[in-house]
């Protein structure tokens, strides 16, 4: 498979104008430039709480186990909707197809409920929301809450789950959103 990004890269830096990790460099951005060299998924995790829906837009959603079967997430300890993850009872991570990096962007900011305008979702029996298109599903009732640094690691014990066979799942590279394209063929 090879990633297919949206936009071009930009230049990388020289040697010579990277800080050397071997002197101590705790320069933020550096870290973070470093960090986006992981491509990984793209998520939106919703909750239900004070009979409200929550959501926001996650690529730190990773398997913990199969037995019994547990995924996880983090959020970060600054966001406005912490309460409402942390202390509701359970999540839903819909693994967004790449058709659906509109969906991404508007669960990446703004007011709650201008993030679920005009988004198709179905509640579950959780009353959780699950995105419509999405390329797979897991919900969860939380098992564990970790707390990490700035972030709080989500584990949660999956209660159901699904996946759409044809579709292929949004990425991000880089700070960009990309795609994978199959070249077995």
């Amino acid at each position: 498979m090879r990633h297919k990004s949206n936009e071009l890269p930009d230049a990388l830096p020289t040697a010579s104008s990277r800080p050397n990790p071997e002197d101590g460099n705790l320069d933020p951005a550096h870290y973070r430039k470093a960090l986006s060299c992981f491509a990984t998924g793209v998520t939106v995790v919703t909750t239900r709480w004070q009979d409200a829906d929550w959501g926001m837009t996650c690529n730190s959603f990773a398997s913990v186990s199969l037995e019994p079967r547990l995924v996880l997430w983090s959020i970060r300890k600054a966001v406005n909707s912490l309460e409402a993850f942390t202390k509701s009872e359970g999540f839903m991570v819909s693994v967004l197809a790449q058709h659906q990096e509109g969906i991404a962007r508007q669960f990446a900011s703004g007011e709650m409920t201008a993030r679920f305008a005009g988004v198709d979702t179905e509640r579950q029996s959780s009353q959780r929301l699950r995105l419509t298109g999405a390329a797979a599903w897991f919900d969860c009732k939380t098992h564990q809450l970790v707390d990490a640094g700035d972030h709080y690691i989500l584990i949660g014990e999956v209660q159901a789950f699904d996946q759409l066979d044809d579709a292929s799942a949004l990425t991000f590279w880089r700070s960009r959103f990309g795609r994978f394209e199959d070249t077995t063929s």
